[in-house]
């Protein structure tokens, strides 16, 4: 598995972390229960991660295009 499926598996998982934690807050509130501060920031962290991963993952594509125009242009 190289690097690019790594992130990618990352960034997947990640998502799903995300979703439970702001899932169960919600649950809780709902529910009646007044959750601490500091449950209101945990999203904050799966959500600083699913940032960086996403940007690697939307810079990707051009970073190759990139790339492969740069090897064509240095042979010729």
């Amino acid at each position: 598995m190289n690097w690019n499926n790594w992130v990618r598996q990352i960034h997947r998982w990640l998502s799903i972390i995300f979703t439970v934690v702001v899932t169960a807050i919600f649950v809780t509130l709902g529910v009646g229960v007044e959750p601490a501060y500091w449950v209101y920031l945990m999203p904050l962290i799966p959500l600083a991660l699913l940032m960086l991963s996403g940007l690697y993952l939307f810079a990707l594509p051009y970073a190759t295009r990139w790339r492969s125009r740069r090897r064509i242009g240095g042979e010729a």
